[in-house]
């Protein structure tokens, strides 16, 4: 039997852009435009500029752009640095499909290796499919359970989107690209335990350059082993109990996982386990009119999934901010919305919403055993908001705002690109950058990418 990495790597490495449905070509470019702003946003952090450093002084001098300087690194090393600074703020894109940050890897491997070839805007945006709907495939085949054994997929999978990604610039034929997928497969790893601090990023980063070098060195004749999925001692017995759902890869091609189940892009900087619970409260403040100073207490009630992701109760950092339901409740109430400096407030401004983050309680009860339920609401919320008056208010939100099935319009993709850009790169680069970004397919060499 043709083995998963082989089934993968004969679809991706034929890839014509012509041979993808145009609504899935357009979701590409949004996935490719998201993840440059908020790498944009990401090179003015201090991960973001370490990191950029660091590859500088480790990496050699090539033909790919770094985006937190103005140096120019080869592939492996710019894929590494780019794809942390896309991580870096927690504002890249997510896929229920292996519930990992894909955007975030596959965009700055495939745009090193485009970069250091000089190939063009169309081999990108087939590379970036090829990339996702690999990586999409094989997290759907691991199902839930790998990502609730505590896995971070978003390093686990990201070798995977990246090497095929990187095998579909460099055209490589089918047997050298499994073999890339292979050696991207056989290193998988990454735990949860990184949430809230800088090793989150900086993982998402040696996903984006292992699968970068993966691809170079099965270019060069390198083999890896092709079996890593299902194989004895493979990745699926080893890490989910031999659980691999083989239907899902077999899909590839006919079903396209940037279509379903989607790609969900931000509206804010916080982990996307906390974005229903926001929608909720705002629905309930906006609805009744409520003032902060008025409420007493807020109940999320969120799946166990969501309580695991949010664990800091008392958020002392920006980093364990983003992964606190009280700081992203509370915040969003205070200010409407909540935006990248609100992750670094003056202390007078911490002091009042930390009064109210005390009113935010959250909580997993027994209605979310209910298996249709988690199936309609994966990271949803019941919230009920009780103010000093007595009165109680309650609403669900099964999804949130940005998520595939209610997306942000291009519009709201392009303001958050804008707002993202500014923080690193001047009104005019952003704008330009931005309208280049919009034309990728018409773009014949991606060495003049004005940044």
């Amino acid at each position: 039997m043709e083995t998963l990495l082989n089934a993968c790597a004969s679809w991706s490495s034929t890839l014509r852009l012509d041979a993808v449905p145009g609504d899935v070509r357009a979701i590409a470019r949004t996935c490719l435009i998201d993840t440059v702003g908020v790498a944009l946003a990401g090179a003015s952090t201090d991960v973001g500029r370490e990191t950029a450093a660091f590859a500088a002084s480790t990496y050699g001098v090539g033909g790919a752009t770094l985006f937190a300087s103005a140096k120019t690194l080869q592939a492996p090393g710019a894929a590494f640095a780019n794809a942390v600074c896309a991580h870096a703020l927690d504002f890249d894109d997510n896929c229920y499909a292996g519930v990992v940050h894909g955007s975030a890897v596959i965009v700055p491997a495939a745009l090193a290796v485009c970069q250091a070839v000089g190939a063009s805007g169309e081999r990108l945006l087939t590379a970036i499919i090829a990339g996702a709907e690999t990586e999409y495939a094989i997290g759907q085949a691991f199902t839930l359970s790998l990502y609730e054994r505590g896995w971070f997929n978003s390093a686990f999978l990201g070798p995977l989107g990246a090497s095929a990604a990187a095998c579909r610039v460099l055209n490589l034929d089918s047997r050298a690209t499994a073999n890339a997928l292979g050696l991207a497969m056989a290193t998988a790893g990454g735990s949860k335990a990184c949430f809230g601090t800088d090793g989150k990023a900086l993982l998402v980063g040696r996903a984006a350059e292992w699968g970068v070098t993966a691809a170079l060195l099965a270019a060069q004749g390198l083999t890896g082993p092709t079996d890593a999925l299902e194989g004895r001692r493979g990745v699926a017995e080893l890490t989910n109990g031999g659980l691999l759902e083989r239907h899902a890869v077999e899909q590839i091609g006919k079903r396209w996982y940037l279509r379903d189940p989607g790609i969900d892009i931000k509206p804010a900087p916080v982990c996307l386990s906390s974005h229903a619970a926001i929608d909720a409260a705002q629905q309930i403040i906006s609805e009744h009119t409520i003032e902060h100073f008025a409420i007493q207490s807020i109940i999320c009630d969120v799946p166990e999934l969501v309580r695991g992701n949010l664990k800091y109760h008392d958020p002392q950092t920006p980093q364990e901010k983003q992964f606190s339901i009280q700081f992203a409740v509370a915040c969003s109430i205070k200010f409407g919305r909540i935006r990248l400096d609100h992750l670094a407030l003056s202390p007078d401004a911490e002091t009042e919403l930390q009064s109210l983050m005390r009113r935010v309680q959250m909580v997993t009860t027994d209605r979310w055993l209910d298996l249709s339920l988690r199936e309609r609401a994966p990271e949803g919320a019941f919230v009920s908001i009780r103010t000093f008056d007595g009165s109680e208010y309650t609403h669900l939100a099964c999804r949130s705002k940005g998520v595939a099935a209610l997306p942000l319009s291009v519009s709201e993709v392009d303001a958050k690109f804008v707002a993202c850009g500014l923080r690193s790169k001047s009104e005019g680069v952003v704008s330009s950058l931005l309208s280049y970004l919009r034309r990728i397919e018409q773009m014949p060499d991606l060495r003049f990418l004005p940044t």
